[in-house]
């Protein structure tokens, strides 16, 4: 990592983002023989680090932060690539053929070409009270360090929100012994992700762990006293009492940046296959980004994972450089929640039907997704081997038959097809 002030600046490549998109960016440049100089300018203090892991391990005080490195310092030495930690990049111009320069808190940056790899914030809760001390977000490292040192004096803890955060916040949380109930608006747990057994499975599991579960809920305002939570109200009248509030609610991609030099935005940043926006010249990467949905031509969809980062990363990568265009990428996601092991493969939003693999001999679930008779996405819980027969199907465009599916003696792997049409 070489440290140094940012005035004054030339790079063939500025990356604007320090994340898991931007770093991965980097090094697949250097990996396709990219030769210039890589600039990586990041607005947090902390050096590129690895982020699931502080809704879980971190949290529960299983890893240090050194155990979070997202890569060793001396990997971005031998591979020439600058990385200017807690810098702000606060304006950008971009010529028309792709080159410009980034004015920072410290001076400028002349660049030939820029990616956007600026990520997402936490989505702030629009309540009363939301300001008090024990109210908590969980995005960013130092998100982590306040909230793992002010679980250690809770007694009771609210998290709002059951999307994947919420949930692994709270079987961490269960797991130390204090008592917490997920509040979540919709009415069912990862109701925009999944089907209803993959919810009813997961609440069962969490519940019998001894989390409580408050759903079709709306949280009015958060109580204080002497300037600390000590609760949360609910549009029914009903509080909850809590002296730590974890919220989980979303994200907002950083797309501040990209609107000041005009590109198209929605949600995100728009992009098409090859991580280009609406300005050919100008790239963007990761959680910032919306893109074509797979099953839903006229629609956008914003993939928020580690895996979509890196795979954008190498496509991005090269289109800087003119190399082979990279092949298609299956989506896949996971999540850990104490004993659960979540991995999911392909997009399952906009499916017509759900097929569920259970059975006596294990305590998993598998749920398989299907668009016009074809696998378009797969759900598993604690059966890895599952889920990588479904991740090879869609890759290789082939499908697992819905009525041979639920057939749970027959292992997945021997299913797979070639899609009919």
């Amino acid at each position: 990592m070489t440290p140094g002030s940012a005035q004054d600046r030339s790079t063939g490549v500025l990356v604007v983002g320090a994340g898991e998109a931007g770093v991965n960016l980097a090094l697949a440049l250097r990996g396709g023989g990219y030769e210039p100089a890589i600039l990586v300018v990041g607005n947090e203090p902390d050096p590129p680090y690895n982020r699931p892991p502080l809704s879980k391990d971190f949290l529960n005080s299983l890893v240090t932060e050194e155990d979070l490195s997202l890569r060793e310092p001396q990997l971005y030495r031998e591979q020439r690539i600058d990385v200017l930690s807690g810098t702000e990049i606060v304006a950008l111009e971009v010529g028309d053929a792709g080159s410009g320069s980034a004015e920072t808190t410290e001076g400028f940056i002349h660049f030939d070409r820029v990616v956007l790899a600026t990520g997402a914030r936490a989505r702030e809760l629009p309540v009363p009270g939301a300001q008090l001390d024990g109210v908590h977000y969980l995005r960013d490292l130092t998100d982590a360090r306040r909230l793992r040192h002010d679980l250690d004096r809770a007694e009771r803890v609210v998290v709002i929100g059951a999307g994947f955060i919420g949930l692994e916040a709270a079987a961490v949380v269960n797991a130390r012994g204090i008592p917490v109930t997920v509040v979540g608006r919709e009415e069912r747990v990862l109701e925009r992700v999944g089907s209803a057994p993959l919810s009813e499975y997961l609440v069962a599991a969490h519940e019998s762990a001894g989390v409580d579960f408050v759903m079709g809920a709306q949280v009015s305002e958060l109580t204080g006293a002497e300037g600390r939570v000590t609760g949360v109200r609910l549009a029914d009248g009903r509080t909850l009492a809590a002296d730590l509030v974890i919220a989980g609610i979303g994200a907002v991609p950083n797309i501040e940046l990209a609107r000041s030099i005009g590109l198209t935005c929605e949600g995100g940043i728009v992009v098409d296959r090859r991580c280009r926006t609406s300005n050919p010249h100008v790239l963007a990467i990761g959680d910032c980004t919306t893109t074509a949905h797979p099953h839903r031509p006229d629609s956008l969809l914003a993939l928020e994972s580690v895996q979509s980062a890196i795979n954008q990363a190498k496509v991005a990568a090269m289109e800087l450089i003119g190399g082979e265009e990279a092949g298609e990428n299956v989506p896949w996601f996971w999540s850990n929640q104490a004993s659960l092991k979540i991995q999911i493969a392909g997009v399952s939003h906009g499916y017509e039907q759900a097929v569920v693999r259970t059975s006596e001999k294990d305590s998993g679930l598998t749920v398989l997704y299907y668009l016009d008779g074809q696998l378009i996405a797969g759900d598993c819980v604690n059966r890895p081997s599952e889920f990588l027969a479904i991740k090879r199907a869609l890759a290789k465009n082939m499908t697992i038959d819905p009525s041979l599916a639920v057939d749970v003696a027959t292992p997945l792997k021997k299913l797979v097809s070639p899609r009919k049409g």
